[in-house]
Protein backbone atom coordinates (compact mmCIF):
# COMPACT_ATOMS: atom_id res chain seq x y z
CA UNK A 1 0.00 0.00 0.00
CA UNK A 2 2.73 2.11 0.61
CA UNK A 3 4.58 1.30 -2.18
CA UNK A 4 1.55 2.16 -4.35
CA UNK A 5 0.93 5.65 -2.26
CA UNK A 6 4.57 6.63 -2.97
CA UNK A 7 3.54 5.83 -7.14
CA UNK A 8 1.12 7.99 -7.02
CA UNK A 9 1.41 11.10 -4.81
CA UNK A 10 2.42 13.76 -6.76
CA UNK A 11 3.10 16.17 -3.57
CA UNK A 12 5.75 15.95 -0.55
CA UNK A 13 5.38 13.01 1.53
CA UNK A 14 7.05 11.14 3.87
CA UNK A 15 5.87 8.45 6.60
CA UNK A 16 6.72 5.24 8.13
CA UNK A 17 5.04 2.10 7.94
CA UNK A 18 5.77 -1.32 9.67
CA UNK A 19 4.63 -4.85 8.52
CA UNK A 20 5.50 -8.76 9.55
CA UNK A 21 9.19 -9.67 9.23
CA UNK A 22 10.13 -10.75 6.22
CA UNK A 23 7.42 -8.98 3.99
CA UNK A 24 9.00 -5.50 3.84
CA UNK A 25 9.96 -3.32 0.60
CA UNK A 26 12.44 -0.68 0.12
CA UNK A 27 10.75 2.35 -0.53
CA UNK A 28 11.76 5.79 -1.49
CA UNK A 29 10.10 7.92 0.98
CA UNK A 30 8.45 6.06 3.22
CA UNK A 31 10.44 4.30 6.30
CA UNK A 32 9.46 0.57 6.35
CA UNK A 33 9.80 -1.40 9.79
CA UNK A 34 9.45 -5.10 10.36
CA UNK A 35 8.01 -6.59 13.60
CA UNK A 36 6.67 -9.89 14.94
CA UNK A 37 3.03 -11.24 13.94
CA UNK A 38 0.70 -12.82 14.90
CA UNK A 39 2.46 -12.44 18.98
CA UNK A 40 3.73 -9.30 19.49
CA UNK A 41 7.38 -8.10 20.13
CA UNK A 42 9.85 -5.42 21.13
CA UNK A 43 10.41 -4.54 17.17
CA UNK A 44 6.31 -3.73 17.23
CA UNK A 45 6.96 -1.50 20.25
CA UNK A 46 9.41 0.52 18.96
CA UNK A 47 7.48 0.33 15.70
CA UNK A 48 4.42 2.10 17.46
CA UNK A 49 6.68 4.56 19.57
CA UNK A 50 8.37 5.46 16.14
CA UNK A 51 4.58 6.06 14.48
CA UNK A 52 3.46 8.12 17.12
CA UNK A 53 6.81 10.17 17.59
CA UNK A 54 6.12 10.73 13.60
CA UNK A 55 2.83 12.10 14.20
CA UNK A 56 3.23 14.00 17.77
CA UNK A 57 3.94 18.15 16.32
CA UNK A 58 1.28 17.78 13.35
CA UNK A 59 -0.80 21.15 12.64
CA UNK A 60 -4.14 21.44 11.01
CA UNK A 61 -2.18 22.20 7.75
CA UNK A 62 -1.25 18.63 7.54
CA UNK A 63 -2.47 15.44 6.45
CA UNK A 64 -2.24 11.91 7.63
CA UNK A 65 -2.94 9.13 5.52
CA UNK A 66 -3.06 6.17 7.31
CA UNK A 67 -3.05 2.39 5.59
CA UNK A 68 -4.03 0.01 7.15
CA UNK A 69 -4.42 -3.56 6.66
CA UNK A 70 -5.16 -7.08 8.69
CA UNK A 71 -2.20 -7.79 10.69
CA UNK A 72 -1.76 -4.23 12.38
CA UNK A 73 -3.25 -5.40 15.89
CA UNK A 74 0.11 -7.27 16.30
CA UNK A 75 2.65 -5.19 14.41
CA UNK A 76 1.30 -2.18 16.37
CA UNK A 77 1.61 -3.23 19.79
CA UNK A 78 2.12 -0.97 22.12
CA UNK A 79 1.26 -0.94 25.61
CA UNK A 80 -1.09 2.10 27.47
CA UNK A 81 0.93 3.47 30.26
CA UNK A 82 1.25 1.54 33.43
CA UNK A 83 0.46 -1.52 31.37
CA UNK A 84 3.21 -4.00 31.95
CA UNK A 85 4.49 -5.03 28.23
CA UNK A 86 5.70 -8.60 28.89
CA UNK A 87 2.30 -8.90 30.18
CA UNK A 88 0.14 -7.95 27.46
CA UNK A 89 2.30 -9.84 25.32
CA UNK A 90 1.16 -13.14 27.49
CA UNK A 91 -2.32 -11.72 27.16
CA UNK A 92 -1.87 -11.91 23.39
CA UNK A 93 -0.72 -15.40 23.44
CA UNK A 94 -3.50 -17.00 25.70
CA UNK A 95 -6.44 -15.17 23.84
CA UNK A 96 -4.52 -16.45 20.04
CA UNK A 97 -4.97 -19.97 21.73
CA UNK A 98 -7.83 -19.01 23.45
CA UNK A 99 -10.51 -19.85 20.38
CA UNK A 100 -11.80 -16.41 20.86
CA UNK A 101 -13.42 -14.44 17.77
CA UNK A 102 -11.29 -11.70 16.55
CA UNK A 103 -14.20 -8.95 17.43
CA UNK A 104 -13.59 -10.50 21.30
CA UNK A 105 -9.69 -10.43 21.17
CA UNK A 106 -9.78 -6.43 19.06
CA UNK A 107 -11.71 -5.35 21.88
CA UNK A 108 -9.38 -6.55 24.45
CA UNK A 109 -6.26 -5.51 22.89
CA UNK A 110 -7.71 -2.18 22.39
CA UNK A 111 -8.26 -1.68 25.83
CA UNK A 112 -4.46 -2.47 26.61
CA UNK A 113 -3.11 -0.58 24.16
CA UNK A 114 -1.16 2.68 23.34
CA UNK A 115 -2.44 3.34 19.21
CA UNK A 116 -5.22 1.24 18.83
CA UNK A 117 -9.08 2.03 19.82
CA UNK A 118 -8.77 5.70 18.24
CA UNK A 119 -5.55 6.83 20.05
CA UNK A 120 -3.41 7.17 16.57
CA UNK A 121 -5.52 9.48 15.70
CA UNK A 122 -5.88 11.40 18.55
CA UNK A 123 -2.39 11.73 18.19
CA UNK A 124 -2.81 13.38 15.05
CA UNK A 125 -5.19 16.15 16.54
CA UNK A 126 -5.50 18.49 14.83
CA UNK A 127 -4.38 17.07 11.51
CA UNK A 128 -6.90 15.94 9.24
CA UNK A 129 -6.71 11.74 8.59
CA UNK A 130 -8.05 10.14 5.95
CA UNK A 131 -7.52 5.58 6.41
CA UNK A 132 -7.45 3.69 3.85
CA UNK A 133 -8.41 0.00 4.32
CA UNK A 134 -8.09 -3.16 3.23
CA UNK A 135 -10.04 -5.01 5.46
CA UNK A 136 -9.39 -8.70 6.99
CA UNK A 137 -12.47 -8.97 8.67
CA UNK A 138 -16.22 -10.63 8.70
CA UNK A 139 -18.64 -7.23 8.12
CA UNK A 140 -15.10 -5.13 7.42
CA UNK A 141 -15.63 -2.81 10.61
CA UNK A 142 -13.14 -0.69 11.28
CA UNK A 143 -12.47 -1.05 14.74
CA UNK A 144 -11.71 -4.73 14.14
CA UNK A 145 -9.18 -3.73 11.35
CA UNK A 146 -6.02 -3.73 13.20
CA UNK A 147 -7.90 -2.96 16.25
CA UNK A 148 -8.96 0.33 14.96
CA UNK A 149 -6.32 2.92 15.53
CA UNK A 150 -7.85 5.81 13.90
CA UNK A 151 -11.84 5.00 14.58
CA UNK A 152 -14.06 5.44 17.44
CA UNK A 153 -14.33 2.43 20.20
CA UNK A 154 -17.93 1.89 21.39
CA UNK A 155 -16.83 -0.95 24.04
CA UNK A 156 -15.26 -0.47 27.31
CA UNK A 157 -12.61 -1.21 29.35
CA UNK A 158 -14.97 -2.93 31.67
CA UNK A 159 -16.53 -5.20 28.42
CA UNK A 160 -12.45 -6.03 28.10
CA UNK A 161 -12.37 -7.44 31.96
CA UNK A 162 -15.24 -9.42 31.02
CA UNK A 163 -14.04 -11.23 28.00
CA UNK A 164 -10.58 -11.86 29.73
CA UNK A 165 -12.78 -13.48 32.69
CA UNK A 166 -14.62 -15.42 30.01
CA UNK A 167 -11.52 -17.01 28.59
CA UNK A 168 -9.66 -17.76 31.44
CA UNK A 169 -6.65 -15.15 30.76
CA UNK A 170 -4.91 -14.21 33.71
CA UNK A 171 -4.26 -11.13 34.51
CA UNK A 172 -2.31 -9.17 37.51
CA UNK A 173 -4.47 -7.49 40.02
CA UNK A 174 -3.09 -3.71 39.32
CA UNK A 175 -4.54 -4.46 35.54
CA UNK A 176 -7.96 -5.73 37.07
CA UNK A 177 -8.18 -3.09 39.35
CA UNK A 178 -7.77 -0.40 36.28
CA UNK A 179 -9.90 -1.96 33.84
CA UNK A 180 -12.83 -2.03 36.09
CA UNK A 181 -12.24 1.59 37.55
CA UNK A 182 -12.83 2.46 33.86
CA UNK A 183 -9.22 3.91 33.59
CA UNK A 184 -8.21 2.25 30.46
CA UNK A 185 -10.80 3.93 27.84
CA UNK A 186 -10.46 4.35 24.27
CA UNK A 187 -11.83 7.31 22.08
CA UNK A 188 -15.03 7.40 22.23
CA UNK A 189 -17.33 8.07 19.59
CA UNK A 190 -18.28 11.55 19.35
CA UNK A 191 -14.64 12.64 20.65
CA UNK A 192 -13.63 16.22 18.91
CA UNK A 193 -10.07 14.58 18.09
CA UNK A 194 -12.10 12.57 15.66
CA UNK A 195 -13.80 15.46 13.86
CA UNK A 196 -11.17 15.44 11.33
CA UNK A 197 -11.26 11.73 10.39
CA UNK A 198 -12.31 10.08 7.63
CA UNK A 199 -12.13 6.52 6.00
CA UNK A 200 -12.41 4.31 2.66
CA UNK A 201 -12.58 0.73 2.51
CA UNK A 202 -10.04 -0.40 -0.30
CA UNK A 203 -10.67 -4.13 -0.75
CA UNK A 204 -12.57 -6.62 1.35
CA UNK A 205 -12.99 -10.37 1.97
CA UNK A 206 -16.15 -10.61 0.11
CA UNK A 207 -14.53 -8.69 -3.23
CA UNK A 208 -11.59 -11.56 -3.20
CA UNK A 209 -14.47 -13.97 -3.29
CA UNK A 210 -16.26 -12.22 -5.92
CA UNK A 211 -13.30 -11.94 -7.97
CA UNK A 212 -12.50 -15.45 -7.14
CA UNK A 213 -15.95 -16.41 -9.13
CA UNK A 214 -15.51 -14.75 -11.91
CA UNK A 215 -11.79 -16.27 -12.21
CA UNK A 216 -13.59 -19.69 -12.01
CA UNK A 217 -16.06 -18.89 -14.20
CA UNK A 218 -14.15 -18.20 -16.79
CA UNK A 219 -12.48 -21.53 -16.25
CA UNK A 220 -16.13 -22.55 -17.28
CA UNK A 221 -16.64 -24.01 -13.49
CA UNK A 222 -19.59 -22.36 -11.89
CA UNK A 223 -18.89 -20.52 -8.40
CA UNK A 224 -21.51 -19.68 -5.65
CA UNK A 225 -20.12 -17.16 -2.86
CA UNK A 226 -21.48 -18.81 0.03
CA UNK A 227 -20.14 -15.54 2.13
CA UNK A 228 -17.41 -14.23 4.19
CA UNK A 229 -18.48 -14.70 7.68
CA UNK A 230 -17.84 -18.28 8.28
CA UNK A 231 -16.60 -18.31 11.91
CA UNK A 232 -16.29 -21.02 14.61
CA UNK A 233 -13.96 -23.65 15.24
CA UNK A 234 -12.27 -24.48 11.76
CA UNK A 235 -12.63 -28.42 12.74
CA UNK A 236 -16.11 -28.00 13.33
CA UNK A 237 -16.62 -25.79 10.34
CA UNK A 238 -15.10 -28.26 8.75
CA UNK A 239 -17.17 -30.88 9.05
CA UNK A 240 -20.68 -28.68 8.06
CA UNK A 241 -18.65 -27.99 5.21
CA UNK A 242 -18.01 -31.36 3.99
CA UNK A 243 -21.67 -32.08 4.52
CA UNK A 244 -23.10 -30.20 2.22
CA UNK A 245 -20.81 -30.66 -0.62
CA UNK A 246 -21.77 -34.71 -0.25
CA UNK A 247 -25.02 -33.05 -0.51
CA UNK A 248 -24.37 -31.23 -3.61
CA UNK A 249 -22.28 -34.33 -5.28
CA UNK A 250 -25.61 -36.13 -4.86
CA UNK A 251 -27.32 -34.17 -6.98
CA UNK A 252 -29.83 -33.06 -4.19
CA UNK A 253 -28.15 -29.44 -3.61
CA UNK A 254 -29.31 -26.34 -5.05
CA UNK A 255 -26.09 -26.13 -7.49
CA UNK A 256 -25.31 -27.67 -10.78
CA UNK A 257 -22.58 -29.70 -11.21
CA UNK A 258 -19.62 -28.62 -11.88
CA UNK A 259 -19.34 -25.86 -9.20
CA UNK A 260 -17.05 -24.40 -7.13
CA UNK A 261 -18.15 -23.55 -3.13
CA UNK A 262 -16.14 -20.07 -2.51
CA UNK A 263 -16.18 -19.26 1.31
CA UNK A 264 -14.29 -16.78 3.42
CA UNK A 265 -14.23 -15.43 6.87
CA UNK A 266 -12.16 -15.80 9.81
CA UNK A 267 -12.57 -19.55 12.18
CA UNK A 268 -10.76 -20.31 14.99
CA UNK A 269 -8.42 -22.92 16.71
CA UNK A 270 -8.41 -23.75 20.70
CA UNK A 271 -5.26 -25.30 20.73
CA UNK A 272 -5.18 -27.96 23.06
CA UNK A 273 -2.16 -30.34 21.50
CA UNK A 274 1.44 -29.89 20.49
CA UNK A 275 0.89 -28.36 16.98
CA UNK A 276 0.85 -25.09 15.74
CA UNK A 277 -2.53 -24.47 14.90
CA UNK A 278 -3.34 -22.76 11.45
CA UNK A 279 -7.37 -22.72 11.17
CA UNK A 280 -7.05 -23.18 7.70
CA UNK A 281 -5.09 -26.53 7.14
CA UNK A 282 -7.11 -27.83 10.55
CA UNK A 283 -10.18 -27.19 8.47
CA UNK A 284 -8.93 -29.27 5.56
CA UNK A 285 -8.00 -31.98 8.20
CA UNK A 286 -11.46 -32.17 9.24
CA UNK A 287 -13.09 -31.67 6.08
CA UNK A 288 -11.16 -34.53 4.47
CA UNK A 289 -12.16 -37.01 7.31
CA UNK A 290 -15.30 -36.10 7.21
CA UNK A 291 -15.45 -36.53 3.33
CA UNK A 292 -13.92 -39.79 3.85
CA UNK A 293 -12.12 -40.65 0.26
CA UNK A 294 -15.46 -38.88 -1.47
CA UNK A 295 -14.57 -39.05 -5.11
CA UNK A 296 -14.89 -35.58 -7.34
CA UNK A 297 -14.64 -33.37 -4.56
CA UNK A 298 -11.35 -30.90 -4.05
CA UNK A 299 -10.42 -28.37 -1.68
CA UNK A 300 -8.00 -25.44 -1.03
CA UNK A 301 -8.02 -23.53 2.06
CA UNK A 302 -5.16 -20.88 2.81
CA UNK A 303 -4.60 -17.10 4.38
CA UNK A 304 -4.82 -14.41 1.69
CA UNK A 305 -1.66 -12.85 3.49
CA UNK A 306 0.63 -15.90 2.98
CA UNK A 307 0.24 -17.14 6.51
CA UNK A 308 -1.86 -19.55 8.06
CA UNK A 309 -1.67 -19.23 11.93
CA UNK A 310 2.14 -18.47 12.70
CA UNK A 311 3.88 -20.60 10.04
CA UNK A 312 5.31 -19.15 6.98
CA UNK A 313 2.44 -21.68 4.97
CA UNK A 314 -0.93 -20.16 3.44
CA UNK A 315 -2.66 -23.32 3.76
CA UNK A 316 -3.40 -26.80 1.91
CA UNK A 317 -5.11 -28.67 -0.58
CA UNK A 318 -7.06 -31.86 -0.74
CA UNK A 319 -8.41 -34.11 -3.42
CA UNK A 320 -10.16 -37.46 -3.45
CA UNK A 321 -6.70 -39.43 -2.64
CA UNK A 322 -5.68 -37.62 0.25
CA UNK A 323 -7.17 -39.64 2.87
CA UNK A 324 -5.60 -42.72 1.64
CA UNK A 325 -2.15 -41.84 1.05
CA UNK A 326 -2.15 -40.59 5.02
CA UNK A 327 -1.57 -44.07 5.46
CA UNK A 328 1.91 -43.56 5.09
CA UNK A 329 2.82 -40.78 8.11
CA UNK A 330 3.82 -41.79 11.10
CA UNK A 331 0.20 -40.90 12.70
CA UNK A 332 -3.00 -40.74 11.70
CA UNK A 333 -5.16 -38.24 10.47
CA UNK A 334 -7.20 -38.05 13.42
CA UNK A 335 -4.43 -37.84 15.82
CA UNK A 336 -2.84 -34.77 13.83
CA UNK A 337 -6.17 -33.11 14.20
CA UNK A 338 -6.97 -33.85 17.97
CA UNK A 339 -2.98 -32.90 17.89
CA UNK A 340 -4.01 -29.71 16.16
CA UNK A 341 -1.39 -30.13 14.02
CA UNK A 342 -2.72 -29.86 10.45
CA UNK A 343 0.72 -28.34 9.34
CA UNK A 344 2.48 -31.53 10.07
CA UNK A 345 0.11 -33.64 8.16
CA UNK A 346 -0.03 -31.85 4.74
CA UNK A 347 3.71 -31.13 5.01
CA UNK A 348 4.03 -35.00 5.63
CA UNK A 349 1.92 -35.35 2.31
CA UNK A 350 3.59 -32.62 0.29
CA UNK A 351 0.11 -30.71 -0.11
CA UNK A 352 0.94 -27.17 2.05
CA UNK A 353 0.40 -24.47 -0.23
CA UNK A 354 3.78 -21.82 0.00
CA UNK A 355 3.18 -18.62 -1.42
CA UNK A 356 5.69 -16.76 0.28
CA UNK A 357 4.58 -12.91 1.36
CA UNK A 358 0.95 -12.16 -0.97
CA UNK A 359 1.53 -8.07 0.35
CA UNK A 360 -2.08 -8.03 1.08
CA UNK A 361 -4.46 -9.49 3.64
CA UNK A 362 -8.14 -10.12 2.74
CA UNK A 363 -9.15 -12.78 5.28
CA UNK A 364 -9.44 -16.24 4.75
CA UNK A 365 -9.90 -18.29 1.18
CA UNK A 366 -11.28 -21.48 0.74
CA UNK A 367 -12.70 -23.23 -2.48
CA UNK A 368 -14.34 -26.38 -2.74
CA UNK A 369 -14.77 -28.03 -5.86
CA UNK A 370 -17.52 -30.49 -6.67
CA UNK A 371 -17.49 -32.48 -10.06
CA UNK A 372 -19.83 -34.58 -11.97
CA UNK A 373 -19.40 -38.55 -11.09
CA UNK A 374 -18.66 -39.24 -14.94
Amino acid sequence: MAEELERCWPGELSGVVVTRYGHGKPLRRVRVLEAAHPVPDAAGERAATTILETVGRLTQDDLVICLLSGGGSALLSLAAPGVDAAEKRAINLELLRSGAPIGDINCIRRHLSAIKGGRLAAACHPARVHTIVISDVAGDDPMDIASGPTVADPTTSRDALVLLDRYGIAISRSLRTRLAAGEMESIKPGDPVLARSSLAMMATPYGALQAAARAAGQAGVPAFVLGDRWEGEAKDVGRAMAGLALHVARGEGPFPLPCVLLTGGETTVTVRGQGRGGRNVQFLLSLMLSLQGAPNIHALAADTDGVDGIAPIAGALIDPTSLARSASLPRSARDYLEDDDGHGFFQGLGDSIVTGPTYTNVNDFRAVLILPAS
